[in-house]
């Protein structure tokens, strides 16, 4: 992977030397072979009539501004659904280096963002070990194997399919609807402490309110960082749904965020609410301030060590937030579950996200597919199979100096609702 910038650049008249580098038998081996020269100017001025339509949209792939590739997306009928077909190529001496990975990934959140057609679809042939690995790394699922004729020869190739429909829950009755109108904080849902066997009850408690229709979660300046031992001058308001650690003494506890754990405090279990596939949902507002990040992310119960993993459905720091929106992180994290492998990125999002907005995962045996305001924005092939406990947290992040803006207190993370759903 290189930490130079890969941008797109829309596909322009004079490219067709582009197309001439990328003619060659290395490039051209999973399609049949090199096309003619007059093949290619055909292919140029199919690109721009596509184009000038909008029926696709190509791209130059660029480095600094260096152009290294192609990729784009066209209309197709896809099992008769519409669907937007995508392909690429980066040039031999430019290949893995991770720019194809970045390039597919602007094209997929251009095409999400369209809110046109909800599939993307890719067929690289069979033989094409770094496009098939492209795809599933992107998300696609993929839905088996076909043989056609191409180029007067048969193709054999695999189909992928990223699907990109919005979240729908038409129909379906949730198994926890929190709206938090009781005036009170419901402990037969919540435990009001923050990974306290790592540090203590007391030092964890979640300082909150209730306010119409909406948890308070803040940090004032009176709230102590809640383990300094273990994690220096964070502090932290927070509630979970589950509660699980050993003796104390031990290294036995949920979420070891970092070698060297010892657990201070024993801690009563609590199996609250442990959702196991199914909707998860949260509706709430981030805080614009540089030392703030909110967070709403299940992890496993952890009551077997490998059983860890993290859904991370919106993870949002106060430095990322400007006028015209911020950005969003969403995605898997192994944690110390030697089954998953990390799959995370942020997401850019229009908008004003200190206003209410709703956050979702829908989660199946195979897949966790997220959602921002019901739209999708990712999803991760991998198999998280035990139950998760909720996670929903605001965080004041500890500068270098360990100075804190006390003017800017108190923060606060304003939650409206959180809603599960059972699996269909």
């Amino acid at each position: 992977m290189t930490d130079a910038v890969v941008t797109l650049a829309p596909w322009a008249a004079g490219d067709l030397p582009l197309l001439e580098r990328a003619n060659t038998p290395e490039m051209m081996a999973h399609l049949g072979g090199p096309e003619t020269p007059e093949q290619l100017v055909e292919r140029q001025e199919r690109y721009m009539n596509l184009m000038r339509t909008g029926e696709a949209a190509m791209y130059r792939i660029e480095l600094d501004g260096t152009p290294v590739g192609g990729i784009g997306y066209w209309q197709v009928d896809h099992d008769g659904e519409p669907a937007w077909e995508a392909g690429w190529n980066v040039f031999s001496e430019w290949q893995g280096r991770g720019l194809a990975h970045a390039a597919l990934g602007l094209v997929v959140r251009e095409v999400a963002d369209r809110h046109d057609r909800s599939l993307l679809v890719a067929y690289p042939g069979v033989d094409n070990p770094a496009s098939n690995a492209l795809c599933r790394a992107a998300g696609f699922e993929h839905r088996g194997s076909r043989t056609e004729p191409w180029h007067g020869r048969e193709l054999s190739f695999n189909v992928w399919v990223l699907d990109m429909s919005p979240l729908d829950l038409d129909g379906r009755e949730p198994d926890l609807e929190e709206r938090f109108g009781e005036g009170v904080l419901d402990e037969k849902v919540w435990w009001p402490h923050y990974l306290p066997h790592w540090s203590s009850r007391e030092r964890t408690t979640a300082r909150y309110s209730i306010a119409p229709d909406a948890l308070e979660l803040f940090i004032d300046a009176d709230t102590a960082p809640w383990s300094p031992e273990f994690d220096g001058d964070n502090r932290v308001s927070h509630v979970q749904t589950g509660q699980f650690a050993g003796a104390r003494g031990g290294a036995i506890g949920q979420h070891r965020f970092r070698e060297g754990l010892v657990v201070r405090e024993e801690q009563p279990e609590r199996r609250l609410h442990l959702p196991r596939f199914g909707v998860i949902e949260v509706r709430m507002a981030a805080v614009r301030h540089p030392d703030a990040m909110v967070a709403f992310w299940p992890i496993g119960f952890e009551d077997r060590p490998e059983d860890s993993g993290e859904i991370c459905i919106a993870e949002i720091f106060g430095s990322e937030l400007d006028d015209e929106g911020g950005w969003v992180g969403v995605g898997v994290k192994r944690q110390h579950d030697p089954r998953l492998r990390d799959d995370f990125e942020k997401v850019r999002v229009a908008g004003d996200l200190t206003v209410m907005h709703d956050y979702a995962v829908e989660w199946t045996p195979d897949a966790v597919r997220f959602f921002i305001d019901h739209r999708w924005v990712k999803t991760v092939h991998q198999r998280i199979d035990y139950p998760v406990q909720l996670m929903l947290d605001l965080y004041e992040l500890p500068r270098a100096d360990r100075s804190r803006d006390l003017v800017a207190l108190p923060h606060t993370l304003r939650v409206e609702r959180v809603r599960t759903f059972p699996p269909l």
